[in-house]
């Protein structure tokens, strides 16, 4: 065993021991340790750390903040920014002030209230900045879910921008050569030390390979991946107790937007994985003249670096080049529109971020699409309610456009079914009879996003991503060509999947494929039946019930009887300790400290009442 995975294994079996016991909480924990099949504890929680992150049961950490503990600085930075920008109440309710330095807690008083200059979202964005690029990126994640984050702070958050300053290129250089185990100048014919172009997460620099190929690699940068998992990690606890402290919040799912934003970015950290991304969109257009994928160079290729073919084309606002080019600028969006559209609805696998600075036009007019990181795919079913969307539209059928908006996320309130009703039919109605030249879809689907927001309903992350990419596509359309109408290309896809549908073929694949699922319920129904009438006999009939909202109940009743028990045992020194002084004089050398002790208790007891608002 070598010594990366002993010591991984020293520290997985050293944290394996720490439990937090609760006598409120009975529910056993599972799957937080891959190698233990059967309930670790009776009424605990288990904290795991595996590799680089942790591993924690059903309902997340316990209150007490082991992530905050590890990575006592950050946390203070954290704490200490949020009080900068106005967050105070913010950061009392999370009892993040204790994680302060003793001088920074006298300085940031309770009194300091937020900057009134400035807006709510301007404050988190600004927030965001001062974190650095691991929170940028999570403001920018953020800022593709209208669903759950208001309108204001999504205006906010999608002006964050990326300024990090590219490392050197002794690093850059350095980093190669530990990857691709030789020195760079065996490796390649030519490197240039001057990058290309400088990102939170890596940069790229040109090279010449030794038979005169031009290529693009991009390095990743040093000591992301601990930097980032360790804001992961930050991020998982601040969101563990946003929601626990402030229930206000739930309504913006703070935990599922950190993992989903974890899933992105570390995706995204992983070069590997997006070269084989950037080789299987190759496989699937690879007879589609209208786009070209970048080769990748496998034997310059790691997980944290990438070696890709250099592309030199046009961007998008070149209108000067793109009028040389054989096909007019026209041709190139519609091109591009229906490129986009095979791949989200016909492959399901689609490019995520297709805005400007990643799109260039080859000399021939075919499109190139770059950097492969953000990546979503859509299941066959997210795909026919979409379908069903539209259709609905264009059939004016107001009912089956409220089975798709219900359908299409999971509510995290009651909707009110009326309103529901209202709000879709005036949505059916603005867009129903449009001509597609006059159809803005973009907007319409922007309009299906806002009434997901305003009754509740969160919208899966792929989905978001396909509609942002779908308004940011129709914005590059249009840079192309004033005229250009995202819906043209799109009709003949809604059409084709419509088609498909009542295709013999594939009906009677459903068919037989539901057929098999209730025959598998079928023959295993007997099975649960007799072990259910067999616990029932045996009185071994359990019904394990989970209480919601508790918890921050429970939090205050503790508090509050803690500090009642408090104030009596000291209210009962001081009485003692006084009467001892007034009465035994040869007492004085225990009784005088006692009372000093339990008055200085009190008079901190009080202060602490005040300090957190609540007489």
């Amino acid at each position: 065993m070598n010594s990366c995975h002993s010591e991984n294994l020293r520290d997985s079996l050293r944290l394996i021991t720490i439990f937090y016991y609760h006598t409120t909480d009975t529910q056993f924990w599972r799957g937080a340790i891959p190698f233990v099949n059967r309930p670790v504890a009776t009424s605990c929680r288990v904290l795991v750390y595996c590799g680089s992150k942790f591993i924690v049961g059903e309902h997340g950490l316990d209150s007490h903040p082991i992530r905050f503990i590890r990575n006592l600085g950050r946390s203070r930075e954290i704490a200490t920014v949020l009080l900068n920008h106005g967050f105070d109440d913010l950061v009392d309710r999370l009892h993040l002030r204790r994680y302060l330095q003793w001088g920074k807690r006298l300085v940031f008083r309770k009194s300091t209230g937020p900057d009134r200059r400035r807006t709510r979202g301007e404050r988190i964005r600004l927030s965001l900045e001062s974190l650095g690029a691991t929170f940028i990126k999570f403001g920018q994640v953020v800022s593709t879910r209208p669903d759950l984050v208001p309108a204001d702070v999504i205006q906010e958050l999608s002006k964050l921008q990326e300024q990090v300053p590219a490392f050197s290129s002794e690093v850059a250089v350095k980093l190669i050569e530990e990857e691709l185990k030789g020195p760079v100048s065996e490796l390649f014919a030519e490197f240039n030390t001057e990058p290309l172009a400088a990102g939170s997460l890596g940069q790229v620099h040109q090279a010449k390979l030794h038979d005169g190929t031009i290529v693009a690699i991009k390095i990743r940068r040093p000591n992301v991946v601990e930097n980032v998992e360790r804001d992961l990690s930050l991020m998982t606890e601040l969101a563990v107790l946003v929601e626990r402290h402030i229930p206000e919040a739930e309504v913006f799912d703070p935990v599922g937007l950190v993992n989903h934003f974890a899933r992105t970015i570390r995706r995204e950290l992983n070069f590997f994985r997006e070269g084989r991304t950037l080789d299987e969109f190759e496989r699937l257009f690879r007879h589609d003249a209208t786009l070209y994928i970048p080769k990748v160079y496998w034997d310059y290729t790691t997980e944290s670096i990438l070696t890709m073919e250099c592309i030199e084309g046009y961007r998008v606002d070149d209108h000067t080049a793109i009028e040389k080019l054989p096909v007019t600028a026209a041709e190139v969006a519609k091109n591009g529109a229906t490129i986009f559209m095979k791949m989200a609805f016909e492959i399901g696998l689609f490019h995520g971020d297709p805005h400007p600075g990643n799109i260039r036009i080859l000399e021939d007019g075919s499109i190139c699409l770059l950097d492969y990181g953000m990546v979503g795919s859509l299941e066959e079913e997210t795909r026919e309610r979409l379908v069903d969307l539209f259709l609905s539209i264009t059939q004016n059928d107001v009912r089956k456009a409220v089975d798709v908006v219900q359908s299409v996320g999971q509510p995290f309130r009651p909707i009110d079914q009326p309103l529901l009703r209202a709000d879709v039919r005036e949505f059916v109605e603005n867009y129903y009879g449009l001509s597609l030249d006059r159809l803005n879809v973009g907007a319409m689907l922007s309009d299906f996003v806002s009434i997901l927001s305003s009754h509740g309903i969160r919208c899966p992350g792929d989905l978001m991503l396909l509609i942002r990419a779908l308004v940011t596509l129709e914005g590059v359309g249009r840079e192309l060509d004033p005229n250009f109408n995202l819906a043209e290309s799109l009709a003949p896809f809604v059409h084709k999947i419509v088609k498909e549908r009542f295709n013999p073929k594939r009906v009677a694949s459903r068919l037989s494929a539901e057929m098999q699922t209730f025959l598998k319920l079928a023959y295993d129904f007997p099975m649960h039946a007799g072990k259910t009438l067999e616990k029932l006999s045996k009185d071994e009939l359990k019904i394990q019930l989970e209480h919601r909202g508790l918890d921050h109940l429970i939090t205050e009743v503790d508090r509050s009887s803690n500090r009642i028990v408090v104030s009596l045992v000291m209210s009962s020194l001081i009485v003692a300790s006084a009467l001892t002084i007034r009465t035994v004089a040869s007492s004085l050398w225990f009784s005088v400290p006692i009372f000093i002790l339990s008055s200085f208790l009190g008079i901190w007891l009080i202060y602490g009442v005040f300090r957190s608002g609540r007489l």
